[in-house]
Parts: C-alpha cells; structure tokens; sequence
C-alpha cells in the first residue's frame, strides 16, 4: 500500500501531542497588535488544544502525527 500524504496547510498549522490530542496556536496576532492591550497579546503567544469536535478531522489529515 502507498504511503498516504498528509494535508500540507494542516500539517503547518497543527501538531499532536504525546497523548494524542491536536495543539494549534491562536489566531488575531498577525498585524494591528498596537490595537490590542498587551494582556491580549500575552493570552495569543501561548498554544492551545483544538476543540473536540474539529480533532477527528484534523488527525484524519495528519495521517502520521
């Protein structure tokens, strides 16, 4: 059997972790930051897990995550 590919926009996006569940960064932090207060920005730096009802798919894309 060939070996599957992995969906290269998800794949930048997102990494699973040790327990298998789906990590992704948050967005609103590409450009007009001087807009928002800096507990804002500090909330958008740290990384967080994707909801449960998107992890199925996201996986599915991720083949050998």
């Amino acid at each position: 059997m060939p070996k599957l590919k992995s969906h290269r926009g998800a794949a930048k996006r997102f990494k699973l972790t040790a327990s298998g569940k789906v990590k992704r960064n948050r967005a609103n932090k590409s450009h007009i930051m001087t807009g928002k207060p800096a507990k804002r920005t500090r909330r958008l730096r740290t990384a967080t897990l994707v909801d449960k009802t998107n992890e199925s798919a996201i996986k599915r894309m991720l083949p050998y995550g």
